[in-house]
């Protein structure tokens, strides 16, 4: 294999595939990239085996062929380059000559038949996702999906793909969130999928540096296939049951109040660093036309903060954790948002109060104050 590629447009689609590869691998090849040179451009795939990306760029190929270079150091590597040519050649057992301008460096790598072999994109049951529309989904709800191993089914955000709508929905247990949008998908009856966290995370990174107007998705029995563009990330599915998050929706909240988004987030910040350190618990009150915001704990001593409102209903206190309520402030991305409760012992609901395209819901369980 050698090969003549522009620096700017090689650095660009390893940036875009460094996040898929593992760091602290057992298994070598899975630090590496893989470069096949054909034709007149470079693919280059990463995996972690249960997520990969293949994306290509223009190159001139002198020689076809391929090879696998380690990821990190190429990446840091080109990184460092002047902005010019870089020919990529491959040498005697596996090592990998690369040269841009006066410097001169080679690389150990390994061999192209250890790599694993990925799944090839279906030919059919491809549905087409707005690209800005899958984006908004993720960024509303990726904050919610469990870190927590043990929970495996809440390890990825669930997508309801229906013929006039798409929703997605994640949660941890403790909140969840819920986003919805008109849209048409002809051909489509109801298709649940589990999308992991990690393929969001990554998908959410393409999509904020893509010009593709779609997002062409497709599965089948194991793995999930999403094209951008030139670029393929597949995933593996997670199996499993997802949570009936339709039961836990409330449907009776009756106090409702509504407060500007920056002004809340920043009574909460301030209130929060006399919170508990490990519960993070703070009490909302409504009374009438005040929302009161406080927290007290032995060590750190208490704080209270207070917001205008035009509440006249009966007055109530609830405690919920105060980086849930702030995770949501973050995302809803409005001006003005609406707090829904019903009694301290049931679930708060937040919704933005500008939010035309979207129908989305945050519902957060109340802590024991």
């Amino acid at each position: 294999m050698e090969i003549n590629v522009s620096k700017s447009e090689l650095l660009r689609e390893l940036t875009a595939t460094q996040g898929v590869v593992e760091r602290k691998t057992t298994i070598p090849i899975l630090s590496n990239f893989l470069f096949e040179a054909s034709g007149d451009k470079l693919s280059i795939t990463a995996t972690d085996l249960d997520l990969s990306l293949r994306t290509s760029c223009t190159a001139k190929v002198k020689k076809e062929g391929s090879c696998t270079i380690p990821a990190r150091k190429l990446y840091d590597y080109v990184r460092l380059l002047p902005d010019a040519d870089i020919a990529i050649r491959l040498m005697e057992n596996h090592w990998v000559n690369i040269r841009s301008g006066r410097s001169n460096t080679k690389m150990v790598g390994m061999a192209r038949s250890n790599f694993p072999s990925l799944p090839a994109f279906p030919n059919a049951g491809i549905t087409k996702i707005p690209a800005s529309v899958l984006r908004t989904l993720i960024s509303k709800t990726i904050f919610a999906i469990s870190s927590e191993e043990s929970r495996y089914t809440l390890n990825g955000a669930l997508m309801v793909l229906k013929a006039e709508s798409i929703v997605m929905v994640a949660t941890d247990g403790h909140r969840l969130a819920h986003i919805e949008t008109q849209e048409k998908f002809a051909g489509v009856g109801e298709a649940k999928t589990l999308v992991p966290k990690k393929a969001m995370g990554e998908l959410h990174s393409l999509l904020q540096n893509t010009d593709a107007d779609f997002v062409e998705f497709a599965k089948d029995e194991s793995t999930l296939f999403f094209r951008i563009g030139t670029r393929l990330l597949t995933s593996r599915q997670l199996t499993g049951q997802f949570p009936n998050y339709e039961a836990v929706l409330p449907k009776d909240n009756s106090k409702s109040v509504v407060v500007r988004c920056d002004e809340l987030a920043g009574a909460i910040q301030r209130v929060a660093q006399f919170a508990d350190e490990r519960s993070g618990a703070i009490k909302v009150r409504l009374e009438k036309n005040e929302l009161k915001i406080s927290s007290s704990s032995t060590e750190a001593g208490e704080s209270e903060d207070a917001l205008d409102t035009s509440y006249t209903g009966e007055a109530m206190t609830i405690g919920f954790n105060s980086g849930y309520l702030l995770d949501f402030l973050k995302a809803a991305d409005s001006e003005e948002v609406r707090l829904e409760l019903k009694d301290p012992q049931s679930a708060g609901q937040m919704r933005p109060e500008d939010s035309e395209q979207y129908k989305y819901r945050y519902i957060v369980m109340p802590m024991r104050i």
